[in-house]
């Protein structure tokens, strides 16, 4: 089982007991009602989100469904709805970390009634909305109808609260087949049948294309209780005569047009009888906050503030033309020939040469615009680069989670599996795109250029309407590859999201007005996408723009203007390697490789000297002292240091290892083990260029086969592929069209 990173822990993690079941909940403190967007700027080591914590703003209770799944079910809520509002969730009786009762009896709806009114007496909670999916909907109406002070209203989502005829009704006796609904029986799920169940019932409840994400989730929790709990649980609903309480708030309806588990037709029964309002989502089916996140979050959103006192004064004091009560409204409206050209700029946060050749094409925009602003929406470790270069960073930066430190988290011993990193890393796409979303609400930009931001390529094809504004897509590799080892089900995956892409692309060619490639037609791999789909190369050259490559070293610069090595403090006759490993933390088992090649490729070659640069979310302090060996942490100028070297050794990063190119610097690269893009797509480069020597991980753990190819690379000739010059300045000829 993969494990589970949340995206924003909880502030506090609390149990209550009831009749001998422990029942877990955790607890986000939502923002003070100071909290904004013009506090400090992000410090030197944020991993965000930066954000204070107080009780300002109502609380949200996201209520257990069927014990099938745990509170993680809402994590795609949670981040951005606790930058909002006070959160809570909790694990529903048989199901993570809530006890196991055994016996029906343990499941009725009325213990998960009082496990709610138990939860929202342990945390203090005077006035909510309840927010139920699919079993969990009765409910939280049952709550609301018994506490009628307390809540502010109820969202429902995928409703089952049994107010249809249901035609699946076999799940008590024995079926002559498996096949289909057929696998809803209980003697099924206790006689081997279950994990079969599981897929079946998953993939019908993301039915929609591209969901394998959701499913896979799905599978994973739905393991975790069993066959013999989950029967005690179905045994209790099958017993449960189907009621719905009158309730007084306002309650808001969603519902998937074809959803498969619960028919719309419950939706549409339950909108009559609690006068509640009713949104369609047409093609969703049974899960819509789990597959359409930014929608629904954005609908909650706006119910929640809509539907509590306090958010509605809080929200009207912060938003242009709205007043509190009894205050007048203050607003300025700036007239569309009046506005100065702005642009918000995103930079992809790992690693640090996104940043670098951003820069340069920031550079060059502003010489073709003068009067541009730009504004930078990034995280750490990027942000530590335009602080350095006297950018201005978006005061939201501060709401981003860090994509960064999920990377660290996901690597181990120079092994990142990248597709599968991005693919764990859902929850915080959801919410740093809804971040960008408000800010570009809340704020005219005329161009947003979004630098491999893929939270923002997806969600904008996913919710095109949100764009009002000139988009410019850069990267600097197409699609999603599989490693061999991962066999035909990994393909698969790689395939099915690549087909995504390209049907987003089909579907919305208008979405982007720039597709920029930084490089040439030459460096994109010739494969095809996945079985019976294009080849990726043919498909770009198509799709997209392309720069050339584009380098980060600033034209004044002494990498670019060939300082010496005195200036650096290094004696001119000396041998120099330089070790890097980039801006995360994934390199850092290379640093300790390399260490131990040192004193055998120092008996090799004489006089040699190393100098180690870890980055910034590596401490130096992780590497033991060796002779001949000088260790760095971040250093802003490393180009400088690059570019006086006779070797330097890497991992397979792009920027780095073309930036190497550029300066004719012979090098070993080092891809991370399961790293599509650095084995694949940045060889394919490197190799188009005649340039580095490849080195797999299994040989640079051999101290003697890594101390001989320094040995061996320090006496090679360098005869590498010119890089052109222009790149910075061509994209920056494009951007300026947008504006």
């Amino acid at each position: 089982m993969e494990p589970e990173r949340p995206a924003r822990p909880a502030d506090h993690v609390g149990t209550v007991e009831r009749g001998g079941v422990t029942i877990a909940y955790h607890v986000w403190d939502g923002p003070t009602p100071e909290q904004g967007w013009d506090g400090p700027m992000p410090g030197q080591g944020d991993d965000g989100p930066a954000v204070e914590r107080g009780n300002g703003g109502p609380t949200v209770v996201l209520m257990p469904t069927w014990s099938i799944v745990p509170s993680r079910m809402w994590k795609a809520q949670v981040p951005y709805l606790a930058r909002h509002f006070r959160v809570i969730t909790f694990d529903g009786r048989g199901s993570g970390a809530s006890s196991k009762p055994v016996g029906a009896a343990a499941y009725a709806e009325a213990e998960y009634v009082a496990d709610t009114l138990a939860v929202l007496d342990a945390a203090g909670v005077a006035e909510c909305v309840l927010v139920g999916f699919s079993r969990g909907v009765p409910w939280a109406l049952q709550v609301a109808a018994a506490q009628p002070d307390r809540v502010r209203g109820v969202v429902c989502v995928g409703s089952a609260p049994g107010l249809v005829p249901d035609p699946k009704g076999l799940w008590g006796k024995r079926q002559p087949t498996d096949e289909g609904w057929a696998k809803y029986n209980r003697y099924y799920w206790q006689e081997g049948g279950y994990g079969d169940f599981i897929g079946f019932f998953f993939g019908q409840v993301f039915s929609e294309p591209h969901s394998t994400k959701q499913i896979e989730d799905g599978i994973r929790w739905g393991l975790q209780i069993g066959p013999d709990r989950l029967v005690d649980t179905e045994a209790a609903r099958q017993a449960q005569q189907p009621s719905l309480p009158p309730v007084q708030c306002p309650v808001l309806i969603v519902h998937g047009s074809d959803d498969t588990v619960r028919p719309l037709a419950e939706a549409q029964r339950l909108a009559e009888l609690t006068g509640g309002t009713l949104v369609t989502i047409e093609g969703a089916a049974h899960a819509p906050h789990a597959r359409d996140p930014v929608f629904f979050n954005r609908l909650l959103k706006d119910f929640i503030t809509t539907n509590h006192p306090s958010r509605q004064a809080s929200a009207a004091a912060r938003q242009p033309g709205l007043a509190a009560a009894g205050q007048p409204a203050r607003r300025t409206w700036v007239r569309a020939l009046n506005r100065p050209r702005r642009a918000l700029y995103l930079s992809s946060p790992i690693g640090l040469g996104h940043a670098k050749r951003d820069l340069a094409i920031a550079r060059e925009l502003r010489l073709l615009r003068p009067e541009l602003q730009i504004d930078w929406l990034a995280q750490h470790p990027v942000t530590r680069v335009l602080h350095d270069a006297g950018e201005i960073l978006h005061p939201a930066s501060l709401l981003l989670i860090s994509e960064a430190a999920h990377v660290d988290f996901e690597a181990d011993d120079h092994d990142l599996h990248a597709f599968q990193a991005i693919r764990r890393m859902d929850e915080i796409l959801v919410a740093n795109f809804l971040t960008f979303a408000d800010i570009v609400d809340d704020q005219y930009y005329d161009l947003v250029i979004a630098d491999e931001a893929w939270e923002v390529d997806y969600f904008l094809h996913e919710n095109p309407e949100l764009k009002h504004f000139s988009y410019a897509w850069l990267t600097d590799f197409i699609g999603w590859l599989p490693m061999p080892e991962g066999g035909t089900a990994e393909a698969a995956l790689t395939a099915d999201y690549n087909a995504e892409m390209l049907e987003h692309r089909a579907r919305y060619p208008r979405l982007r007005d720039h597709s920029l490639f930084v490089g040439d037609p030459e460096d994109i791999v010739t494969t095809t996408f996945g079985s019976g789909l294009p080849s990726i190369r043919d498909w770009a050259t198509t799709n997209y723009t392309f720069t050339g490559y584009i380098n980060g070293t600033a034209p004044s610069s002494p990498a670019a203007t060939g300082g010496g090595r005195e200036e650096l403090g290094y004696r001119s006759n000396q041998l120099l390697c330089v070790v890097s490993v980039g801006g995360s933390a994934a390199g850092q088992a290379l640093l300790h490789r390399v260490l131990d090649a040192v004193p055998l490729a120092r008996r090799l070659v004489s006089g040699l000297e190393f100098v180690f640069v870890t980055g910034p979310r590596i401490d130096p302090a992780d590497l033991p002292p060796t002779e001949g060996v000088t260790i760095h942490g971040y250093l802003p100028d490393l180009n400088q240091h690059l570019a006086v070297a006779d070797l330097a050794i890497t991992q397979g990063g792009l920027s780095t290892c073309m930036e190497l190119t550029a300066l004719r610097i012979p090098f070993i690269y080092v891809p991370l083990e399961h790293h599509f893009e650095q084995n694949f797509h940045v060889r394919t480069r490197l190799e188009r260029h005649n340039a580095g020597h490849h080195l797999p991980y299994a040989a640079a753990s051999n101290p003697q086969l890594l101390a001989e190819a320094i040995a061996k690379q320090l006496t090679q000739p360098v005869d590498y592929l010119e890089i052109p010059t222009d790149g910075a300045t061509r994209a920056a000829t494009l951007l300026n069209q947008l504006l």
